[in-house]
């Protein structure tokens, strides 16, 4: 059985979860969970699985796309925003 390609393990989810622990500047770290909105299944993911330019920030509630990892059945990786908030309103 051959493992099945990127485009068929993206998933669409929403950030329910912040999980804050001691490492980084501050204490400012830490652990992201994302709800698969077909399965209900939860992943974890680091900041550092965030896609994006400049500063890899996300907040609880938002709609992402991801891709589940076959080699780490609960955990994201490559996550998406796809809610890009409006960079005045957002920096407040």
């Amino acid at each position: 059985m051959t493992e099945p390609s990127a485009n068929a393990r993206q998933r669409l989810g929403r950030i329910v979860e912040r999980r804050p622990f001691g490492s980084g500047q501050a204490g400012r770290t830490g652990v992201y969970v994302v709800r698969d909105v077909d399965t209900g299944d939860d992943y974890t993911f680091m900041y550092a699985d965030i896609v994006t330019e400049g500063f890899r920030t996300i907040r609880t509630g938002e709609r992402v796309r991801f891709i589940d990892d076959p080699d780490r059945p609960s955990e994201a990786t490559y996550i998406i925003r796809l809610d890009l908030p409006e960079v005045e309103a957002y920096y407040r």
